[in-house]
């Protein structure tokens, strides 16, 4: 039977070791790797967090740095654009008043022509009336006539050179307002037509040497960026030719006058 306190070897039995079991040492065996592994473990995770640390701190170290440096940088430009958009609204302003002060001057200039349109055209009217008179006069009659025709050849030769005159500011403002042409074509032309002015008789008793200097110096109106009609640039040196045309009528009524004056 059973010895319920005795029981046989095949019960299992707690912490039973046969004689000569070195169970003991194989756990003890197991303990020592798996402790290192443990402190390996968590010496490893030391350094690891240590090493994050120091990646941490390099990164906001750098991070601060580039920062700051951008932050110098972005003050730099701003302040390179304001003063940039200082100079240029100062420069705009500039240019504001020069373009003030042209456009006061045309608006002066174009008034005064136009008064002296009108102030030559009550002449003419005048001078016409007087002619009226003369041809019906008999010997005055056919003295103006003989007068006149001789001075419509000097009106011809006038309005021959004006029609140069015309071209000549029709070419030189199509240059001024062209894109591409190069300004040193413009000044030639502009030279070129005031020496004529400055030597020709019939320019210098029409006063055309001043008012080519105020076309040169005021008229900057350029017809749209696509226009190759010369007729649609300018306006000022359209009232001087307009002008010049009405002191050569009247300049031909004078010099009639002047000549009768010397044959009586």
């Amino acid at each position: 039977m059973n010895n319920l306190n005795d029981p046989p070897h095949w019960n299992i039995q707690p912490n039973r070791r046969d004689p000569g079991d070195d169970g003991s040492r194989w756990n003890y065996a197991l303990l020592v790797p798996m402790l290192g592994l443990a402190a390996f473990r968590w010496i490893w995770t030391r350094e690891c967090q240590k090493e994050i640390e120091r990646e941490k701190q390099e990164y906001h170290k750098k991070h601060s740095s580039l920062q700051k440096d951008l932050e110098g940088k972005y003050r730099d430009i701003i302040t390179e654009n304001r003063r940039a958009v200082a100079h240029l609204e100062v420069e705009l302003e500039k240019e504001r008043n020069r373009t003030l002060s042209y456009r006061e001057a045309l608006v002066s200039q174009s008034r005064k022509l136009v008064e002296e349109r009108r102030l030559l055209e009550q002449e003419q009217e005048k001078l016409e009336r007087e002619k009226q008179v003369l041809l019906h006069s008999g010997a005055e009659g056919s003295l103006y006539q003989s007068c006149l025709a001789k001075e419509e050849e000097w009106q011809k030769r006038a309005n021959i050179l004006l029609k140069e005159f015309e071209e000549g500011l029709k070419e030189r403002q199509d240059i001024y307002c062209s894109l591409v042409v190069p300004r040193s074509q413009r000044l030639e032309i502009e030279k070129n037509l005031l020496v004529k002015a400055a030597t020709d008789p019939v320019a210098m008793a029409l006063h055309v040497e001043s008012g080519l200097k105020d076309i040169f110096k005021y008229d900057n109106y350029c017809g749209n960026m696509l226009n190759r009609n010369k007729t649609q640039n300018g306006k000022l040196m359209w009232l001087y030719l307009r002008n010049w045309e009405l002191a050569v009528e009247l300049q031909k009524f004078k010099r009639v006058e002047k000549a009768m004056l010397g044959k009586r």
